[in-house]
């Protein structure tokens, strides 16, 4: 390593110091995957990153390097005082990655070290940070999983946002996937992450579970939209005796209709995803589910799919080992949820879950 150079861990632990994390790779590098909480200052942008590439595959390291020095050398002022202007006083060094650590990270490391700013770079790049985001699930320890679990529409979502904003530590899983995990789950929503940005968002959550403490989640299946869940945080999430929460049709269309508070723009791409459905229900169900669609009956189209799909869909889901809970009024339903969260933690944790 160069003189300046740290590893992940403790690039990490300056990062939980405060530490300002810089990614100097092209904007769309950045875009698909990130170190949490890092700030884009790219040494080149994407176009510029291919330009370089296409050199040194035609004609060498040097005529890339020369290139990339005629590129960079302009921008170096610019640069300095985007970190500095991000850069809390006082605190530690900067880490700067690229993908493997390598040119363009330690060229910003000299660029910040000769303006005065200290900074360092990360060994390996974002790929080693990668490495510990692997390491974490395949061997790393948090605290136990309390789960809500009920069929669609009873509202775990914004129980659990009541609950966070109470102060209970939660993961929102469908949050952090942009999905809500359902056949429409995508519709309304940012684009999903990628599975590697998925991934260091989940790990960024799960590490402020300490062993000795918990999280609520709601329950998923290791698929969330086109995202999947690391083996052992799905494992972590059948540990626990489940809350298992209930509510009426009613409550449960309410609640699902505003989930899609833009739904009437959202008509056509509801299509696609009711089209798909007509292997499971059939093409006559599915032209009566569309006509509603069309005729802008939603409440009827929820109810319907209520009943013929997502019911029977999620039957199975019914664990066994479960507290129940009815969320009938939102006071009454609330008080019920604390005490259930607190009978589970009253238990023993599963000496053999995943996590711990």
């Amino acid at each position: 390593m160069t003189e300046f150079a740290i590893t992940a861990e403790q690039a990490l632990a300056l990062r939980d110091r405060g530490a300002l994390l810089v990614d100097v790779r092209s904007p769309a590098e950045h875009a698909a995957a990130t170190i949490p909480g890092a700030l884009n200052v790219p040494i080149l942008d994407d176009a510029e990153r291919v330009e370089i590439g296409t050199l040194y595959r035609q004609s060498g390291k040097l005529a890339a390097r020369r290139r990339g020095v005629e590129l960079v050398a302009p921008k170096i002022p610019v640069l300095i005082e985007r970190v500095a202007g991000a850069r809390r006083p006082g605190s530690p060094p900067a880490v700067v990655f690229c993908w493997r650590g390598g040119m363009r990270s330690q060229a910003m490391v000299q660029f910040l070290e000769l303006a005065g700013i200290p900074a360092r770079q990360l060994a390996g790049g974002h790929k080693a940070f990668r490495g510990v985001v692997r390491n974490f699930f395949e061997s790393g320890r948090w605290g136990r999983l309390v789960v809500l679990r009920g069929l669609t529409g009873v509202g775990k979502t914004r129980l659990l946002c009541r609950l966070a904003a109470e102060g209970y530590p939660v993961i929102d899983l469908e949050g952090l996937a942009s999905h809500r995990g359902s056949a429409f789950g995508h519709l309304g929503l940012p684009v999903q992450p990628s599975q590697q940005m998925f991934e260091a968002l989940l790990w960024e959550a799960l590490r402020q579970v300490a062993p000795e403490g918990y999280a609520l989640a709601e329950g998923e299946s290791r698929h969330i939209g086109r995202l999947v869940l690391p083996v052992r945080v799905h494992q972590s999430l059948q540990s626990e005796v489940s809350i298992w929460v209930e509510a009426s049709m009613a409550a449960r269309v309410a609640n699902i209709l505003a989930d899609y508070t833009a739904r009437d723009d959202l008509r056509e791409e509801f299509a696609g995803p009711l089209r798909a459905l007509k292997g499971r229900l059939g093409r006559q169900v599915v032209d009566e589910l569309s006509d509603l669609l069309h005729e802008g009956r939603w409440d009827e189209l929820v109810r319907q799919l209520m009943v013929r799909y997502y019911d029977p869909l999620y039957q199975h889901t019914f664990p066994e080992r479960r507290i129940e809970v009815a969320i009938v009024d939102e006071a009454t339903g609330m008080a019920r949820l604390k005490a259930a969260i607190a009978q589970v933690l009253s238990q023993s944790p599963d000496s053999g879950a995943a996590g711990r």
